[in-house]
């Protein structure tokens, strides 16, 4: 989706697909990150420098798979990472 001049990429559940793979220049992200049904932390963080994105908001990660698990992207000061507290 476009708004403006932002351009947002709302992945569903997948995985890290040849389509995604093709996607650039995304300013904000929303990627599922939930084994063994979406995607792990790696392919988020892979994921996330593949299309550029700016922002990633990790979602559908429940409680198996924290956010912590997404340090590999610790020295990717290009992409901010925003987790919403879940109640």
């Amino acid at each position: 989706m476009t708004f403006a001049d932002k351009r947002i990429y709302i992945a569903g559940d997948t995985e890290n697909t040849p389509e995604m793979k093709a996607l650039k220049g995304i300013d904000i992200a929303f990627l599922p990150m939930n084994v063994p049904y979406t995607m792990s932390p790696e392919m988020v963080a892979d994921r996330s420098h593949g299309i550029q994105a700016k922002v990633l908001y990790p979602y559908h990660y429940g409680k198996r798979i924290l956010p912590g698990s997404l340090n590999c992207l610790k020295n990717s000061p290009d992409i901010e990472v925003r987790i919403r507290k879940m109640k």
